[in-house]
């Protein structure tokens, strides 16, 4: 059936309506220029922490998370890698972790956060065994696998703008090459992990090799020289490459130093690869739900559209979920209190 050009005219403006209605269902979290995301899945704790599950969560309307600091191990996962012994599910997380911690404990057989037994002669050879099954696994991957895991993403409106690795110094040299390949297929801008300085000389120069920065966590440990609390860890690791990078804590920073990070983090934004969003009691006080604590979210997040910066805000919930809420009520709050402050 032949149509006339009105009909025409009124299928392309439904089309039209409908491409719109498509487009505006896509998540959104850029508000007033800063790119708000996530990290995840570890914000999701006891939840379900697969790359299905993340993606679903990040495209709930009322959470609508468009850019995500992702852990490296649900992408690895969805393309059948082995796992590591011992490693629990990775959507119930307990907020924390000390640098460089693994889940499911501390390398090596070192006694695991918690003051738990080390593992027994059995338990560090089945490690050790996992482990080298895990780096076979990695060194034998093709690049397509990763591509395809991006392109799903993209497809539905999120961005990966950031990769964290578990574990990355106890990494071979040939999976470190690896770990940044990932990530640059993956579309991140730069990998974050937690681990001692003295191991960011070598962890520089992989990323001097691959030109990409490496966001190194900071906690609240002022008095040792391998944690990433001490403002001179930072100088430390800076001076050994220009790709050695800093993902601000903005929580534990306040909470230990007693003062705000905004004019480190202007002194140093060309090395901030993305800051950590939560909200803490002064003198080192528990995690707040946002706006209950004295962490200065608002100077940042204000501090950050005032200076254009391009570097993610990122959404580290750690407050306790109140009685009658849940993780993602929470989560959505948080982002809800981000629009508001950048509006």
């Amino acid at each position: 059936m032949k149509l006339t050009r009105r009909e025409l005219g009124v299928l392309g403006l439904g089309a039209l309506s409908r491409g719109r209605a498509f487009a505006a269902a896509k998540p959104n979290s850029k508000f007033g220029g800063v790119q708000v995301g996530a990290n995840v899945p570890y914000i999701f704790r006891g939840l379900p922490g697969g790359a299905d599950d993340i993606l679903k969560y990040c495209l709930d309307p009322t959470i609508s998370l468009s850019a995500l600091e992702l852990r490296s191990r649900p992408v690895e996962d969805s393309l059948g890698a082995p796992a590591p012994a011992g490693r629990p599910g990775f959507g119930g997380g307990a907020p924390g972790g000390g640098r460089g911690a693994a889940p499911g404990g501390a390398p090596n057989g070192a006694p695991p956060p918690g003051g738990r037994a080390p593992l027994t002669p059995e338990q560090q050879a089945e490690r050790k065994a996992a482990t080298e099954a895990l780096r076979k696994w990695r060194l034998s991957q093709s690049m397509s696998g990763f591509r395809d895991f991006r392109r799903k993403y993209e497809d539905a409106g999120v961005l990966i703008q950031i990769v964290k690795f578990d574990g990355v110094d106890g990494f071979s040299d040939d999976e470190l090459d690896y770990a940044f390949q990932l990530a640059r297929e993956l579309g991140a801008q730069a990998i974050s992990c937690e681990i001692p300085v003295s191991t960011t000389k070598r962890m520089g120069a992989f990323a001097g090799k691959h030109k990409m920065m490496v966001g190194y966590h900071g906690h609240g440990n002022l008095t040792d020289p391998e944690a990433f609390g001490r403002l001179e860890s930072w100088e430390q690791a800076f001076s050994y490459s220009k790709y050695n990078g800093a993902n601000v804590d903005i929580g534990h920073f306040f909470a230990a130093n007693g003062f705000s990070p905004a004019q480190w983090i202007q002194k140093n934004h060309a090395r901030v690869t993305h800051v950590h969003l939560k909200d803490r009691k002064a003198h080192n006080g528990p995690n707040m739900p946002w706006g209950e604590g004295d962490t200065p979210l608002k100077e940042i997040l204000q501090m950050m559209k005032a200076e254009k910066y391009t570097f993610q805000a990122t959404i580290e919930m750690e407050h306790p979920v109140p009685q009658g809420s849940s993780t993602l009520a929470e989560l959505a709050k948080c982002v809800e209190y981000c629009r508001s402050v950048l509006a």
